[in-house]
């Protein structure tokens, strides 16, 4: 089992990462404060995240993770479903040399603002290896080689129209 250091702002357990159900893949994390893009200086316990707007949501977590891993920082679904609460830049990436504390980009695509306070459960984390590579720069002619799919892109497989309301 691997397993993976952290520490808490301030050692305060209420910031515990955790998991909902024994075997679940991911923990869920809570928020500390939040800011406001505009003023990531300041923090607030508590804010109304209005529809459409984006904000930071600070865990208080840090991490110690070992060469070739990463964390996957991911909305949580219920609260994407829910209420509209999603990770804007999902998944967001926690390389193995960050040790500064986590953070969460929030973003209300939901159609209502919403009441977020200390001690929400604003995201989910994931742990996976990273296997060894390094990129090798090839001739552009050499690259173009012999796919069915060539250099098709989107909506190149085909697409149905959406119904439209």
């Amino acid at each position: 089992m691997l397993k993976i250091r952290y520490s808490l702002f301030g050692d305060d357990p209420r910031f515990t990462p955790v998991r909902a159900h024994d075997g679940d893949a991911c923990y869920d994390l809570l928020a500390r404060n939040f800011s406001f893009p505009d003023a990531l200086d300041s923090a607030a316990e508590s804010i109304t995240l209005a529809s459409g707007k984006r904000c930071l949501a600070r865990t208080g977590v840090f991490l110690e993770l070992a060469p070739g891993w990463e964390a996957l920082v991911r909305p949580r679904s219920g609260a994407a479903l829910k209420f509209g609460l999603t990770v804007l830049n999902a998944p967001g990436t926690v390389d193995a040399g960050y040790r500064n504390e986590i953070g969460v980009i929030l973003h209300n695509a939901g159609d209502r603002p919403l009441d977020l306070a200390a001690g929400t459960r604003v995201a989910q984390i994931a742990f996976r290896p990273i296997p060894g590579h390094a990129l090798e720069p090839v001739a552009r002619a050499e690259f173009d080689a012999g796919t069915a799919r060539g250099l098709g892109g989107f909506g190149s497989s085909g697409m149905k129209e959406m119904n439209r309301p």
